[in-house]
């Protein structure tokens, strides 16, 4: 199937094996809509608006979103690598990932209380900057994953690894962490903990 260029919105439609390599998809809006197994790859979605979506089994490794808005949509298992969710519209930005691959993307500056990262790979992803209050990393790897000036109080922890967070420089009143996720809290001291 393919996205109608000519619809401007689009409703509670679903849309599969759609191959949009590279294209330009800009001041578009979809509402309730599901898209499976579609190859957004290199697409420009900038200025476009996804309120109540949810993607699954899509590769949407480096899509443009400058100014787009995403209003709770919901990623599962898809590929979203160096994605600059940092450049996406504020107003209601909401979204929630499971089984992703989130390497090298940018939430820098975003504010995402309660945001849900499930089972997901976050690879040298930048957090710089960003509320993260009652996030949760549910067996995530967050292998040099980047938290710098971020808002971590009671964010869950639990079952995360492969982070390195400095408390210093990162709020984290009523954090938790498992007792093994705790040598990553200390990282920067150089002790062994055995």
């Amino acid at each position: 199937m393919v996205i109608n260029m000519e619809n401007l919105v689009n409703i509670n439609q679903t849309f599969e094996k759609v191959i949009a390599i590279s294209k330009k998809v800009n001041y578009k809006e979809f509402e309730d809509c599901t898209f499976k197994n579609c190859d957004f790859s290199n697409t420009d979605f900038s200025n476009s608006t996804f309120m109540d979506c949810e993607f699954i089994d899509c590769n949407l490794s480096m899509v443009l979103v400058s100014n787009t808005s995403l209003k709770s949509v919901h990623f599962k298992n898809c590929k979203l690598l160096g994605i600059a969710f940092n450049s996406c519209a504020d107003f209601l930005f909401g979204v929630s990932f499971q089984e992703c691959v989130l390497d090298y993307s940018n939430f820098a500056n975003k504010k995402m209380p309660k945001t849900k990262f499930v089972d997901c790979f976050l690879k040298e992803v930048s957090f710089i900057g960003t509320n993260l209050t009652s996030a949760s990393f549910e067996n995530c790897n967050l292998e040099n994953t980047i938290f710098n000036d971020t808002v971590l109080a009671g964010v869950d922890f639990t079952t995360a690894y492969n982070f390195k967070i400095d408390p210093e420089y990162n709020p984290m009143a009523k954090a938790k962490f498992s007792t093994q996720g705790i040598i990553g809290l200390l990282d920067k001291y150089d002790i062994k903990i055995e």
